[in-house]
């Protein structure tokens, strides 16, 4: 028994001590999150910028996405001696106020008040932005924020939001009949900042409803290669060759802004951080689909095994 349970914490890795409960103090209320620490001091700190919509702390949504992803990247770089936050946007989970009325610099200002947090918290100096999917476009536009050592962007688009949502709809047979029409919606919405929704399909009208619009629209007017261009902190820029979301091709206007960053790909990564089968290793396309969707229902499933270890020594590279 005592043989078995000694095989079983080595397998874990080395210890994690017990989590923190951490909040921010802003106008609106409490945000909130969990700091994950290794058992010890920590050599470095990071904050999980979480991707788009009702996304928690664990890289998790009410949208039928259940992956735990961002829960096992706090563990397993705290697990290599990085002091990791992961957190709940303004108006979802455990955090006061309103998610739909936001913006960029909402978010910036939000993003400050977790680095004052964590530095106090961990000691460090500053702290790594780690975003994921629209995660890595806030963390390039929080870059000048004071305390902030650099960025590693994981699965972050590389073109202005109306450009990947376009080949996302393309690349869906049920929605590509809809394309002219959300090419006019865009049009529209970057134009005049309004869209008639009541003449648009109901996945259309859902995407261009009037909650989150603004925001939206703040999103496609931004170019995250800019955005990344403006800063020369260390920056790994890093993608998954599963990713059916946001492909690595992607990579190539933020690596071109920043041709001294790191860039990886990562075989069979999808886009929510896990393990599928590689595009070129899929029987057809079909399989290659179905295999990626999977990692989105299943928070059991592991983390990629690169991942984590890419990210550690990044920054440990870089600090």
């Amino acid at each position: 028994m005592r043989l078995a349970l000694l095989a079983t914490m080595l397998a874990a890795g080395p210890a994690l001590a017990e989590p923190v409960e951490i909040t921010a103090d802003r106008p609106f209320g409490l945000l909130s999150g969990t700091l994950e620490r290794p058992d010890g001091a920590p050599h470095a700190a990071s904050l999980i910028l979480p991707g788009s919509g009702p996304t928690d702390r664990d890289g998790n949504s009410v949208l039928g996405v259940s992956t735990d992803a961002y829960r096992l990247l706090a563990e397993g770089l705290a697990r290599d001696g990085i002091a990791t936050a992961r957190i709940d946007k303004r108006g979802l989970g455990a955090s006061a106020g309103d998610g739909n009325a936001v913006s960029l610099s909402d978010y910036r200002v939000d993003t400050e008040a977790w680095i004052e947090v964590i530095r106090s918290e961990t000691g460090a100096p500053c702290v790594w932005l780690i975003g994921h999917s629209e995660g890595a476009l806030l963390a390039s536009d929080a870059a000048a924020l004071p305390g902030v050592c650099g960025l590693v962007l994981l699965a972050g688009p590389g073109r202005p939001l109306g450009a990947v949502m376009r080949d996302q709809l393309a690349a869906q047979p049920n929605l590509a009949p809809v394309l002219p029409e959300f090419e006019r919606a865009l049009a529209d919405l970057i134009e005049t900042g309004e869209v008639d929704t009541a003449s648009l399909p109901p996945a259309l009208a859902a995407i261009f409803g009037p909650a989150t619009r603004d925001y939206l629209r703040e999103l496609v007017m931004t170019d995250p290669a800019a955005l990344l261009a403006a800063t020369d902190l260390p920056t790994l820029i890093l993608h998954g060759d599963a990713d059916l979301q946001v492909p690595p091709s992607d990579a190539d206007p933020l690596a071109e802004a920043r041709p001294d960053a790191t860039r990886m790909t990562l075989s069979g990564m999808t886009h929510v951080l896990k393990q599928a089968v590689p595009r070129g290793e899929a029987e057809d396309l079909e399989t290659y689909v179905a295999a990626s969707l999977a990692t989105y229902a299943d928070a059991s499933l592991p983390l990629h095994p690169a991942l984590v270890p890419a990210i550690a020594e990044f920054i440990e590279a870089a600090r």
